[in-house]
C-alpha cells in the first residue's frame, strides 16, 4: 500500500494518541448509560476541563493544580447543566 510520505506505522500511532481521549469518554459514558443517567455534554465537559486545566497549569506553573482545576472545570459544567 503506498502513502506517498506518510509512513503507516506513524499514521497509526497518530490514530492512537488522537483517539484515546474519545474513548476514554465513551467508556465513561457508556458505563453512565448503563445506570439509567443520560449524558450528553461529555465533549462540553471535555473542553471545559481542558481549558481551565490549561489555564491553571500555564498560571500556576504547576501540573498537579492543572489537573484539580480540569476536574473542577469538567465538575462545574455538569452542575451547571439543566436537568
Amino acid at each position: 500500500m503506498s502513502l506517498g510520505a506518510i509512513d503507516p506505522a506513524l499514521l497509526l500511532a497518530a490514530l492512537l494518541v488522537a483517539a484515546t481521549p474519545i474513548l476514554l469518554a465513551a467508556i465513561g459514558e457508556l458505563v453512565a448509560e448503563r445506570a439509567g443517567v443520560l449524558n450528553l455534554g461529555v465533549e462540553g465537559m471535555m473542553i471545559t476541563g481542558a481549558i481551565c486545566g490549561f489555564a491553571a497549569a500555564v498560571e500556576t506553573g504547576s501540573p498537579a493544580l492543572g489537573f484539580l482545576a480540569a476536574a473542577a472545570g469538567g465538575g462545574r459544567w455538569r452542575c451547571s447543566l439543566p436537568g
